[in-house]
């Protein structure tokens, strides 16, 4: 998350040459897709957990 929002605050500057901006888009499309897969297993998780939270014993 950190690296896509470095890239973000990069590419919003606009004062970058366009083949840098190019490819500093494709890795931030990476790490976004990357982040997403997270997302989507964690939430994969707590479905099948219930929902509910560990016990502490």
């Amino acid at each position: 998350m950190n690296e896509l929002g470095r890239i973000v605050s990069e590419l919003e500057k606009g004062d970058i040459p366009l083949d840098k901006a190019v490819k500093l888009y494709g890795e931030g499309l990476k790490l976004s897709a990357a982040c997403r897969k997270q997302l989507d297993k964690a939430q994969i998780k707590i479905t099948e957990d219930g929902g509910e939270a560990p016990s502490e014993e």
